[in-house]
Order: structure tokens, then C-alpha cells, then sequence
């Protein structure tokens, strides 16, 4: 009895001790915390005044410009996705999530360090001026493009409406061209048909195709007028192309997918420090198709087009054909601060319903189809509203010929999927 009482006592005063010394562990850590990032900000406070009175141009060592520039450093040297957003940019992506920019009307991409056309917008300066799905722009008003990032390259590229940039695009080996274009507001629809007309007529029979250009505000709305329509139309299978789908919002990838599953399924997670569930997202909706899918992807499906893609592929509610994505699975948040600019900062990673990790290492079809980018050009060109009349014979031979080896895949399997039922 007595060597229970004193293994009793014993134990309360080691759990006593290790309580006191816990908090003296964390007192001490937090005081130390904070004498360490006091010494850390009076050492960037000393840097800056060396810098600003000693620097030899006066005019480039402003505070202002001081701090711009060390805010930039400080955050891009986190990951290639978090970055500091002066005014201009934090309005400039305001702009995208509401379809509206002022630009030369183009989707590019990085290819072999060289910004590349993706695709000439309809109607907008770059579509009138010629441009062409795989240009490589290599000069902005005279400087070179190697290396540039998509956000370097966007900022050069947009502006005020109605002043001019010279870009130089080298298509091919040999043929390298100077181009002045005149900035517009350019107006975009994230969700298109086929031929970009807005028609969303039925491809085959029963066979329904749409194509989301990004996740943008009106996406989801977008969306649901187009299946409606082609519903009505007598549509039993469905086409989604995610292709060279950048991404966008998150919540409107949520409110894609649900269109296709049924209520209260997962969609996405997201986790953040110390693998904590931060946040799970749920079909909301009551309503949800139940028609055979299809959805295209390949390297320039990224973000949101990766959470819609690996949701419905977990589900087993969609096929997915063309060549593994681009793996952007990191959320960014937007965190404004009080004089207009933010910090887009990298805050958690997306997973699929099955717990897969999106983030470099992307989500793989079912059927793997690859294009050339060549072939992906001609396709997009033989769409195109332009006409061909601009090319040479040859060049409108091949082009009148070029399949698209994705789409004719996944047509291949709704047919087989229609005759079963």
C-alpha cells in the first residue's frame, strides 16, 4: 500500500515537472522567436538605408521601390507559384477571374524555355494579325523572351487599351517575322463548342462536346446553359475537354464536377502545414447527369482541370484519354494587403477523392493518346475562322487532313459505351 502511495506521488511530480519544463521550454522558444525576428527585421532595416544611401542612382533606391523589390524576393524564392502582387498584377488577376483583360488577345505557354502561342484569341489583335498555334514569340519590343515566365511574359504583354507592343514570332526554322500589335480589351468566354461559334450543336448523333478555357467566375453558369442545350438536343454522351486548361477558381472546379456526381460525394481536399485537412469540398447540388463521359487532357491541363479530371476518374465517372497533366496541385491564396497590392501565397496542397497527391505529379488518363505539337496546331487551325487562304497549298493539304487523334478516341469509347446500354 504504501509503495502504491508513493509510485502515486512519485508520478505527479514528474508530470508536474514535465508540465513546468514544458512551458518554460515554450516561454523560452517564443521569447527567443521574437528576439530572433527583432534581430532579423533591424538587419533588413539597416540594409535598406546602406542600400538607399550609398547606391549610386539616387532615383532607384526609393523606399517604395526598396520594399517593392524585396517583397518580390522574399516571396518568389518560396516556390514558383506564390509571388508578390503589386497593384497592377492583384487588379490584373481580379480581371481573369472575371473573363476581361487588356492584352493582344493570346494563350501561351512556356515550350523549350520559349514563350509559345498556345492559341490566337477570336477577334482580338493576335487572331487578326496571323499569329499561329505554336508561333515561338522570342522578342518583346526588342527584348529577348528566353526564359521569361508566363507571369513575366503577361505583364509585358498587357496594358493600357489602345498602346502598342512589337512582339517578333519565329515559326519554323526560317521564317521569323516582327508584329506590332495595338492592345484591346479583350473579352473571353470560358466555356466554347467546338468551332468556337457558341452553337454547341451535337458532333455525333447522340455525342455532346464542350470545352472549358478556364474556371473563371461565369464558368459554372456557362456550363449549365451548354449541356442544357445540347440536352435538349437529344445529347446521351458528353465530351469534356480540358486541354491546355490552365485552371482558375476553386470553388467553380467544385461546382463543375458536381454537375456529374451525385450530392454529398468528395470532390477535392485540401491539406496545409502538418498535413491538417484544411478544407473538404461536396457535391452540393441535387441535380447531376448520369450520361456517359469523357473528358480530354494532356500537359497544359493544370489546377482546377486537375481537380475536376482525378475527382471524376477516382469516381469512375469519366474516361479520361490524352497524355498526363501538368501536376499543378498546390493551392494559392490570395491575401491582400492594405494598400491594393497581395501576396499570392502558397498555403496547401489539392487531393483527389482517393487521397492522391496532385502536386508534381499530375493525374494520368485511363487511355494515353499523344499529339505532336504540330498535329495539335493544325487541328486548332483547321477550326479556325481565319480560313486557310492565307497558306500555301501544301500547308492547307496537310491541314484539311489533320485529325485529332484525342477527340476520335474518346468518341470511339462513348459509341461503344451508347451501344452497350
Amino acid at each position: 500500500m504504501k509503495q502504491r502511495v508513493v509510485n502515486t506521488v512519485l508520478i505527479g511530480v514528474l508530470a508536474l515537472n514535465l508540465y513546468v519544463g514544458t512551458r518554460n521550454y515554450l516561454n523560452s522558444a517564443e521569447v527567443t522567436g521574437r528576439q530572433d525576428m527583432s534581430g532579423q527585421v533591424g538587419k533588413y532595416v539597416r540594409a535598406l538605408e546602406v542600400v538607399r544611401r550609398h547606391y549610386v542612382d539616387e532615383g532607384k533606391v526609393g523606399y517604395s521601390d526598396l520594399v517593392e523589390s524585396a517583397l518580390q524576393g522574399m516571396v518568389s524564392q518560396l516556390d514558383p507559384h506564390s509571388a508578390y502582387l503589386t497593384v497592377k498584377k492583384h487588379g490584373a488577376l481580379m480581371d481573369d477571374t472575371k473573363q476581361e483583360f487588356v492584352g493582344i488577345g493570346v494563350l501561351i505557354s512556356i515550350n523549350n524555355e520559349w514563350l509559345t502561342v498556345i492559341e490566337p484569341l477570336e477577334g482580338g489583335p493576335s487572331a487578326k494579325a496571323g499569329l499561329k498555334t505554336g508561333d515561338n514569340i522570342i522578342r518583346i519590343d526588342g527584348k529577348t523572351t528566353k526564359g521569361f515566365t508566363t507571369q513575366k511574359a503577361v505583364d509585358v504583354l498587357r496594358g493600357k487599351p489602345g498602346t502598342e507592343v512589337t512582339i517578333t514570332i519565329k515559326r519554323g526554322k526560317e521564317f521569323e517575322k516582327n508584329i506590332s500589335l495595338v492592345r484591346e480589351i479583350i473579352k473571353t468566354k470560358s466555356v466554347e463548342d467546338l468551332f468556337g461559334r457558341g452553337d454547341f450543336d451535337l458532333l455525333e448523333n447522340e455525342i455532346g462536346y464542350v470545352r472549358l478555357r478556364g474556371f473563371s467566375e461565369k464558368t459554372s453558369f456557362e456550363l449549365e446553359n451548354a449541356l442544357s442545350h445540347m440536352e435538349k438536343a437529344g445529347m446521351k454522351a458528353l465530351v469534356l475537354d480540358l486541354r491546355n486548361n490552365p485552371g482558375g477558381l476553386l470553388t467553380q472546379s467544385a461546382r463543375v464536377a458536381e454537375m456529374f456526381i451525385k450530392k454529398g460525394e468528395l470532390i477535392v481536399s485540401t491539406e496545409g502545414r502538418n498535413a491538417r485537412i484544411q478544407e473538404k469540398l461536396f457535391a452540393e447540388s441535387d441535380k447531376h447527369r448520369k450520361f456517359p463521359m469523357v473528358i480530354l487532357i494532356n500537359n497544359g491541363s493544370a489546377s482546377a482541370s486537375e481537380i475536376v479530371s482525378g475527382c471524376l476518374q477516382d469516381l469512375k465517372r469519366a474516361d479520361l484519354v490524352g497524355t498526363k497533366t501538368y501536376g499543378k496541385g498546390s493551392v494559392q491564396s490570395i491575401l491582400p494587403l492594405n494598400d491594393g497590392s497581395a501576396i499570392r501565397l502558397t498555403t496547401a496542397k489539392y487531393y483527389t477523392p482517393s487521397h492522391r497527391t496532385i502536386h508534381e505529379k499530375g493525374i494520368e488518363p485511363d487511355y494515353i493518346v499523344g499529339m505532336t505539337p504540330e498535329q495539335i496546331s493544325d487541328v486548332v487551325r483547321q477550326r479556325s475562322p481565319l480560313g486557310l487562304d492565307d497558306l500555301s497549298e501544301e500547308d492547307r493539304t496537310r491541314i484539311k487532313a489533320a485529325k485529332d487523334l484525342q477527340l476520335e478516341k474518346g468518341f470511339e469509347l462513348l459509341r461503344t459505351k451508347l451501344q452497350v446500354k
